[in-house]
């Protein structure tokens, strides 16, 4: 089976969650970690998602614990790319669709037009 097209944006929460799928009209596996990770849930989620065979993006809050995850995140997964919200809005699930659009299509990963206008 193969990996190669294979997309994974882990977020903090549920609400983070719904707030990308809304703009989102990639195949994407949306991964919430709720919260900080200990390392046996790490270990889970990097077998479970296959995470070292995908494309990895990690979109957390600019906030201390979203910036905390951030850190743990990019030590176990080097090959991640990074998505950040702005500073503005904080949350990812407060960030406006449009916003959170432009920062996801710049990952390429598709959005739904409509996000963009």
């Amino acid at each position: 089976m193969s990996h190669e097209n294979e997309k994974v944006i882990i977020v903090e929460g549920l609400t983070d969650k719904r707030q990308v799928k809304k703009v989102i009209t990639d195949e994407v596996t949306i991964v919430c970690t709720n919260g900080t990770l200990g390392v046996e849930r790490l270990d889970e989620l990097l077998e479970t998602y296959e995470l070292d065979y995908k494309d990895v993006y990690i979109l957390v809050d600019e906030d201390y614990s979203g910036n905390k995850l951030r850190k743990q995140l990019a030590r176990e997964l080097p090959h991640a790319e990074h998505i950040y919200v702005s500073s503005e809005y904080r949350e990812v699930a407060t960030t406006p669709e449009q916003a959170l659009a432009t920062a996801l299509l710049s990952k390429r990963i598709a959005v739904n037009p409509l996000f963009l206008l």
